[in-house]
């Protein structure tokens, strides 16, 4: 091959990446909306209006629905476009305990091998966060819970986890937005992840992977509560 048709080659392949990202972009974009109950469950996807709002064409779309598809948040029938999935106890009953296993080997892992500037930065948003619980100021408080999971699982430095839980995470998410959760349960959490930040910063591997599975599954008796009516 000739350095000139090298080049050729190599202009050729740089499309498909800028399309990647644009499909990755669209994925993330789309599961907020999800997530955040833009888009409901049940409801069927408005793949017109979403085009319009993206200024994208319908194959990107479908492929970022697609791996939505994938992750148990949407659901796709022949014929009749994309719906959103329905989130049912029995979902959550099968998905959390497993989460729950992939969250306890993250921490696990992250005692092994963080570093203190992600402690630090940990330990940060920790603060921040407690911040907003004082203010009562759900909606933030909620991201940052869940920017310091994700920090811990990023410590923990394992593609192959990273993969799995983000393959879960969608439908854990979608439930915070279902439980009503007390002020006790609230207090509760709050103080869990004051002694996730200790054990972490110890590098305490066993009571942290203790801690992480446990704080997962109170929160899913939060949700069980809520939607069973109990």
């Amino acid at each position: 091959m000739s350095d000139q048709t090298l080049l050729e080659h190599e202009g050729r392949i740089a499309t498909p990446i800028v399309r990647r990202a644009l499909h990755a972009e669209l994925v993330e974009r789309l599961r907020d909306m999800i997530h955040d109950g833009t888009l409901s469950a049940g409801t069927k996807v408005p793949e017109r209006e979403l085009c319009e709002h993206f200024g994208v064409s319908r194959t990107p779309l479908r492929e970022a629905l697609k791996v939505l598809a994938a992750e148990g948040l949407v659901k796709l029938t022949p014929h009749r476009g994309a719906s959103v999935a329905e989130l049912t106890l029995d979902d959550l009953e099968e998905v959390f305990p497993i989460m729950a296993t992939l969250e306890a080997l993250s921490g696990e892992l992250a005692c092994r091998r963080i570093t203190e500037s992600e402690i630090n930065e940990i330990r940060a948003v920790h603060k921040e966060m407690v911040e907003h619980y004082g203010r009562r100021d759900r909606t933030p408080y909620f991201n940052l819970n869940q920017k310091i999971h994700a920090l811990i699982l990023k410590a923990a430095d394992n593609p192959t986890l990273e993969v799995m839980h983000r393959s879960l995470s969608g439908r854990i998410v979608r439930a915070r937005y279902l439980a009503n959760m007390s002020a006790t349960r609230w207090a509760e959490a709050v103080a869990e992840h004051g002694e996730i930040l200790d054990a972490l910063a110890a590098r305490d591997a066993k009571r942290l992977s203790r801690l992480m599975r446990e704080h997962l599954m109170r929160k899913f008796a939060t949700v069980r509560e809520t939607i069973s009516g109990g």
